[in-house]
């Protein structure tokens, strides 16, 4: 809790500040430097970015080498400081201090960045990352939310300066300090590290780190390109706000509140809709979302625009509701694409120098993030396009980032698929999740009831699962995709193809020597009565070359269900939609007690009548 108020003051004062210049340089400054607003707005996005893309590798070291929650209060005195300096610029109303005290925020997150998503998998329990990431990214955006609301309101409060500003920003540093101090220490996990000085270096060897591991690489490009994306949405809605809707403070506010209220409630749903598990496959219904949304802003906004003299006046316009569900929406599917990544990351990241990892992620969306205000202040000024027709751009950039990535690496579509499979046409519940072990080799054996048990199966397990299946089965059309990208094995009988059953017994052994969760259907084939067959002799077989621990479980309540066979003589009964069925997991089987029957009999057991 100390930790969760920490960081969400610091968001919340960060955005007092980064909305309240914003609304003084679009709403009270025409013209500024020779710059017009659309520019001004993105080079003090490109201010407070710049640290991170420089700092990132150094603060990384720090947050690996020492104690955490002693920095953390350092961070927050500093927080402190930087807010005299910003009351000092409001009060001499001098724009270099006040563009300097943005760029020492941004300096200051970049030092608590590493710290905040590196402590977070060292405190909690692996099936709570998601959870906890969730409660996270929701408590920042609600704190963005009150910054971004307060922001420019306390801006338009009557006063001789923007003491309003001021205090209340003095004020949010000094509670942050406080609460900063109720955190328990967290120890170092690497304290004999040497702190390496030069960070174009340090930079590069971060960028190494996370190239080590292609699923961190893949979930640090997946970050950054979103960065890029949100980025480029949220900077201009001010000057959307004024230039485009012809609106005022109090609708720049509105508008920022919608697409935060829309990530929050993403980030939420997220947690709810991947089970308490790392759900890549939220990943593409995330991108698609906002691509086809990002799309309609442009569609969605005015030719021409009005004069609204309040904000009601706006919301009686029915037309503008549009860009309102588009932005929360955007917010929505942020939530279902940026959630999964960054738990990705943690999960997977060598915990000696996961901190150095987020450094680099931090370094990589900083990039992103210069290059989006680049890009937009490129197409703003020098191309003469139109807010919402940079909107449209990106948007389209997106389909095509996504389409690429979906291409080189291919399990998030087909996670994708599987997620929608048990959340459409099945209700899944689990018991025993708990017996499958959470590393090392073993294999998981279950009754074969329908064509898509690996799916479900795959589906709900916390770790990627590999299945031997009937090749007959592997080889359809639509799902061949997902197994083949799920590096299934396929199987025949002796009988029916020798080279591809002794290929098959050769691929077992290695990913069992791989330390790989395996799949198996011992039946070999899937019913045709909804009762379970005799076990093969295959498993003793695997077994007696790898002797590893066997997990058995049953599908229930499967059969008749869509994908399933049906009885011959009530083939005329529909199949059942959205069928409630059960994967029950059974305790472990040790190697040397496991044989065929005995791996039968504990199917049986656990699907007991429900077949």
């Amino acid at each position: 809790m100390p930790f969760f108020v920490t960081q969400a003051l610091g968001a919340f004062n960060d955005n007092i500040y980064k909305n309240a210049l914003a609304a003084m340089l679009v709403f009270h400054s025409s013209q500024l430097a020779g710059l017009n607003t659309n520019q001004v707005v993105n080079l003090s996005a490109l201010v407070f970015i710049l640290p991170f893309f420089l700092f990132s590798a150094l603060f990384g070291q720090f947050a690996d080498k020492y104690e955490k929650s002693g920095q953390i209060r350092r961070i927050k005195l500093f927080e402190v400081f930087i807010m005299v300096l910003a009351t000092l610029g409001f009060w001499l109303n001098y724009l270099p201090l006040l563009l300097g005290v943005l760029f020492l925020l941004g300096f200051q997150s970049t030092m608590f960045g590493p710290i905040k998503y590196g402590m977070i998998p060292q405190v909690l329990k692996r099936r709570e990352l998601v959870g906890g990431n969730a409660l996270v990214e929701m408590g920042t955006f609600v704190a963005i939310l009150a910054g971004t609301i307060a922001g420019p309101l306390l801006v338009d409060i009557e006063s001789a300066w923007p003491v309003w500003v001021s205090g209340a920003a003095l004020l949010t540093a000094i509670a942050g300090y406080l609460a900063s101090r109720g955190i328990p220490p967290l120890p170092a996990v690497a304290p004999e590290l040497k702190i390496n000085w030069n960070f174009l270096l340090e930079t590069a060897r971060n960028i190494r780190f996370i190239r080590e591991n292609r699923i961190v690489l893949n979930g640090v490009l997946g970050i950054s390109w979103f960065w890029f994306f949100g980025a480029t949405f949220l900077v201009q809605i001010p000057s959307f706000s004024e230039n485009v809707l012809g609106g005022d403070a109090q609708l720049m506010s509105t508008l920022l509140a919608m697409f935060i209220i829309g990530i929050s409630t993403g980030s939420l749903l997220c947690e709810r809709l991947s089970g308490g598990q790392v759900e890549i496959g939220l990943v593409p219904l995330g991108a698609m979302g906002l691509t086809v949304f990002g799309i309609d802003m442009f569609f969605a906004s005015p030719v021409e625009a009005a004069i609204y003299t309040t904000l009601g006046n706006f919301f009686t316009v029915g037309a503008n509701w549009r860009i309102v569900l588009d932005l929360v929406m955007i917010g929505i599917f942020s939530g279902f694409f940026i959630v999964p990544m960054y738990a990705l990351v943690q999960q997977q990241t060598d915990p000696a120098h996961r901190s150095r990892v987020i450094a680099g992620n931090n370094i990589l969306n900083a990039l992103f993030m210069v290059v989006s205000a680049a890009f937009a202040m490129l197409l703003l000024g020098n191309a003469g396009l139109t807010i919402p027709e940079l909107f449209l751009i990106t948007a389209v950039l997106n389909l095509i980032v996504a389409i690429y990535i979906f291409t080189i690496v291919p399990e998030f579509l087909m996670r994708f698929l599987v997620w929608m499979l048990i959340h459409t046409i099945y209700k899944v519940e689990v018991k025993g999740i708990e017996n499958i072990p959470k590393r090392g080799a073993a294999i998981i054996a279950s009754n074969h009831v329908s064509f898509v048990d690996p799916l479900i199966i795959g589906g709900v397990s916390r770790r990627p699962v590999r299945f031997v299946m009937y090749y007959k089965i592997f080889q359809i059309p639509l799902l061949k995709f997902i197994f083949k990208t799920g590096k299934a094995i396929p199987i025949a009988a002796r009988h029916e193809d020798p080279k591809v059953l002794d290929q098959a017994y050769l691929r077992i052994t290695r990913s069992l020597q791989n330390r790989n969760l395996l799949g198996i259907f011992p039946e070999g084939g899937i019913t045709t009565d909804g009762e379970i067959a005799s076990f093969k002799k295959g498993i003793e077989k695997i077994i007696g070359q790898q002797p590893v621990t066997v997990v058995p479980m049953a599908l229930c309540n499967l059969w008749g269900s869509l994908f399933s066979r049906r009885d011959p003589v009530i083939k005329r009964r529909p199949y059942k939609f959205r069928a409630h069925i059960e994967l029950r997991i059974g305790q472990p089987i040790p190697p040397a007690e496991l044989t065929a029957e005995r791996l039968e009999s504990a199917v049986r057991e656990l699907r007991g009548d429900d077949r």
